[in-house]
């Protein structure tokens, strides 16, 4: 491609308010096959389409996971729950991501824990399907339904780490995100509720039956709000501390069971 025609693009896209219109000419110009595909993926981010749903992947955890169009999009803050969670999963872990999305937690846990177990849940048609894209060379299982409805009944008491990366954006704070993600990504994957944490309680409410001797729940949510995510924790028998990243702008409140 000539340079004036790259130039071209990179104008088209920052006039379109891309910050990093250069690094996503690139991208857009390596990924597309003929120039009549690059054309229409330029136009598709030029009209708001996130850049991971028309490139079809996004690298998380050093991985490119499969992104399909309509599906949540991997934060790289999520790298934080990935990294703690590893850090709480010995040799051969039964690892469950709730609210999997791409299913890009429980991919990027397959290829650091040696010898996990892997599962993943998510109530999307297409966000399963999606994870199912990334989850199957790994061996993992993904099931589609509402949190643990569709968990098989053997994983009962044997899950040593939960992750979960459950909607948490409060109801009346949707319509101040970028339009990429709430006009793009679907809305149940977003809105957890009056104060965000819907979700969150209902993942911590039967967390116990499903987690191993030892097991530790995880779930992604903001700083402001994880003092009330670690009282879920504890009322529903799981002592609670919360880890945080400044770096990545994360925080994570990290469940036990409780040992009497």
């Amino acid at each position: 491609m000539s340079v004036s025609s790259q130039s071209r693009i990179v104008s088209r896209l920052r006039a379109a308010g891309c910050v990093f219109a250069e690094d996503e000419a690139r991208l857009l110009i390596d990924a597309a096959s003929t120039q009549a595909d690059l054309a229409a993926m330029v136009e598709q981010r030029v009209v708001g389409l996130p850049l991971e749903q028309v490139l079809g992947w996004a690298e998380f955890c050093g991985l490119r996971i499969a992104v399909e169009p309509g599906v949540f999009v991997p934060r790289r803050r999520t790298e934080f729950l990935v990294h703690q969670a590893a850090a709480l999963a010995g040799r051969g872990a039964v690892i469950l991501d709730l609210c999997c999305g791409t299913g890009a937690v429980a991919t990027a846990l397959g290829a650091i824990v040696t010898g996990a177990e892997l599962h993943a849940a998510d109530l999307e048609p297409a966000a399963v399907a999606c994870a199912r894209r990334n989850l199957t060379a790994a061996g993992g299982q993904v099931y589609e339904g509402d949190l643990y409805a569709p968990l098989p009944a053997e994983l009962h008491g044997r899950v040593d780490v939960l992750a979960v990366n459950a909607p948490y954006v409060p109801t009346d704070a949707i319509g101040l995100m970028p339009p990429e993600a709430r006009l793009h990504e679907p809305q149940v994957a977003l809105d957890g509720g009056t104060d965000g944490l819907d979700i969150q309680r209902r993942v911590a409410a039967a967390a116990t039956r499903w987690l191993a001797p030892g097991g530790h729940l995880l779930i992604e949510t903001s700083e402001r709000q994880a003092p009330l995510t670690a009282e879920a924790f504890t009322r529903n028998g799981l002592t609670a501390r919360v880890a945080s990243s400044a770096e990545l702008d994360a925080t994570v409140v990290i469940g036990a069971v409780e040992t009497r």
